[in-house]
């Protein structure tokens, strides 16, 4: 489909950031002249002074930020059409040269004493940059000389170089084999494995893993050797910034105890056994005598989708939402209402699905919708998001609205637990219940369990690494073959193929990332649940955590909605879910 064939009401309104091409590099002109941080370098040393630096920034960066945006929709209508592409690489370029230019900022309020930076957390003037004062403060001993600083600032583009091999390795140089699909040879890629993976054609979902991990084992070395530099790397930074692990300073940026990370790794080991069971049910539902790691992608109930317009997709959300309010709903409305959200597949578009949200202007949500009921969750989903953004930008000052990444995927999951919940409890369709159940156990599977397995990965290889033990393909592939054996248990045939698994994970290249996943699932699944059992007071908190931003650190803005990380609460009420409905599932089946 053409863009030019879509009826607007399925279009984001990308005027509501600038009327035209013309008035946005109006605004980009004005923004390159308003580039002058340099004037405050060696002058932060006083309150006032600081909160002068501050407030330029503040300003600049509401500019830019709207700039960056209208480029960035632009550019994803259709990435063929070279004019949107030259505008997000000029904006791009320009915030890289003030990140830049602003670089002396850090360096120099970590050089000031703790009394001088606590006069400042506590005066008038900064209330607003308080908690990022407080933080800075913290890195104190963590922050190396302004000369040194420079240093390793010039070393982060070879050093992040990992991620850019392993990609062009991954996307380009893989050399992936033809497979015959849908009657044709056709080039296998990515996306297509993915589609034949959760197909249920046996024969082609074998034919396919092997193929596909054929082409990774041909590489297995050079891959080894890449993640290991990108391990190299970490401990490199961790060593020079002086802390005790890579894990504890990915975690430190965040503002998160080590604690919760391990937390969360022993309570989803502890229930491995829940895995196993349901592992051990899929292979007696199929009828296998052996079942290998490419038969657990396939939903259990064939021919139960959910096939809604997008109108009725989006109708059928509000529904499912009801317990979050009058006030939550009404602000979903005008997702649609006001034209956030641009819906339809067309040709160019950038593919997949997101929301996007900067302050002072309203979220933009691109799907590209399909009747799945994939797609109706990902609406629920991105608005979740969204809804997010917009408390926060409504509610926090402009210093303490962007919320950590930590708890960014709460809210969407909020969203699809309740929308899930609602279709279970009001289906009245035998089927579309057990594809529910399947489709629950799946996302639990998928984001709790298999996310943790990834984390507990990256934490047994970097240790191993910090030890002084070289990293190969073969002591990563044991590693990760063990951890497969352990969360999948026996009724899954462990080959030599999953074992290099590891190999194709792009969030490796960002380093302890993928536990945020299993959290913000636990704290949704943990929120979701107090919403529905106890009403308006659980929603009450709950809008309490969506409009902290990052106002204090990610786990105690949790607590506020009743999801506390630090006890095993959240994890072991997310496992009883994923008990109940591999219970429930079990009966339906029998």
């Amino acid at each position: 489909m053409k863009r030019s064939e879509v009826p607007e009401q399925y279009k984001w309104k990308v005027s509501d950031v600038f009327e035209s091409d013309e008035a946005w590099e109006a605004a980009f002109s004005d923004l390159e002249k308003k580039v002058d941080f340099a004037r405050f370098k060696g002058t932060l040393n006083t309150a006032e002074n600081l909160a002068a630096f501050f407030e330029a920034d503040r300003e600049f960066s509401l500019q830019a930020m709207r700039v960056y945006l209208y480029a960035f929709l632009k550019h994803d209508e259709d990435i063929r059409v070279t004019k949107y592409n030259s505008y997000l690489g000029k904006i791009i370029s320009l915030l890289t040269r003030v990140g830049a230019e602003t670089a002396f900022s850090t360096p120099e309020l970590t050089a000031l004493p703790e009394s001088t930076l606590d006069a400042m957390i506590a005066d008038a003037r900064l209330k607003d940059y308080d908690y990022l004062l407080s933080r800075i403060k913290a890195s104190k001993k963590h922050t190396l000389s302004e000369r040194e600083e420079v240093i390793l600032a010039q070393a982060s583009e070879p050093l992040g170089l990992f991620s850019d091999v392993f990609d062009m390795l991954d996307n380009a140089e893989l050399n992936l084999p033809e497979i015959e699909y849908e009657g044709k040879k056709t080039q296998l890629t990515h996306g297509l494995y993915s589609v034949i993976m959760s197909g249920h054609d046996r024969a082609l979902r074998k034919e396919a893993y092997e193929l596909y991990y054929s082409a990774y084992h041909k590489i297995i070395g050079t891959l080894a050797t890449t993640y290991s530099g990108n391990v190299k790397a970490n401990i490199f930074y961790k060593t020079v910034r002086g802390y005790q692990s890579c894990l504890e300073r990915a975690l430190f940026d965040e503002d998160v105890s080590v604690d919760v990370y391990r937390r969360l790794v022993d309570c989803v080991d502890a229930s491995a056994p829940l895995m196993h069971r349901y592992m051990a049910l899929r292979k007696r539902i199929l009828g296998y005598d052996e079942m290998y790691m490419y038969d657990i992608y396939p939903s259990l109930v064939e021919g139960a989708e959910l096939k809604l317009s997008f109108e009725e997709a989006f109708d059928l959300c509000l529904k499912g939402l009801a317990p979050l309010g009058e006030e939550y709903l009404a602000l979903f409305r005008r997702g649609r209402e006001e034209r956030w959200i641009d819906v339809c597949e067309t040709e160019g578009k950038t593919g997949g699905a997101y929301s996007i949200g900067i302050y002072g202007n309203h979220p933009f949500v691109l799907l590209n919708y399909q009747k799945t009921t994939h797609d109706v969750f990902t609406i629920a989903h991105e608005m979740g998001h969204s809804i997010h953004s917009h408390y926060s930008n409504t509610f926090c000052p402009y210093a303490k609205a962007d919320y950590k990444i930590f708890v960014a995927e709460v809210a969407s999951t909020v969203n699809e637990v309740l929308l899930l919940k609602y279709l279970l409890k009001t289906t009245e369709d035998g089927e579309l219940k057990k594809y529910l159940l399947n489709y629950f156990m799946d996302m639990i599977r998928t984001t709790l369990f298999r996310q943790t397995q990834f984390a507990e990965f990256e934490e047994r290889a970097h240790a191993l690494a910090e030890s002084g033990e070289p990293l190969n393909k073969d002591n990563l592939s044991e590693i990760y073959l063990e951890l497969n054996k352990k969360y999948y248990g026996d009724a899954v045939v462990h080959d030599a193929n999953i074992a290099i698994e590891w190999a194709r994970i792009p969030h490796f290249y960002r380093s302890f990332y993928v536990y945020k996943y299993a959290t913000g699932i636990t704290a949704a699944i943990c929120i979701a649940n107090r919403i529905l059992s106890e009403g308006e007071r659980a929603v009450e908190d709950y809008k309490k955590f969506l409009k902290g931003g990052c106002s204090t650190d990610p786990v105690s803005l949790l607590k506020l909605a009743g999801a506390d990380l630090t006890s095993d609460a959240p994890f072991k009420a997310a496992m009883a879910e994923f008990e109940a409905a591999l219970d429930e599932f079990e009966t339906l089946m029998k």
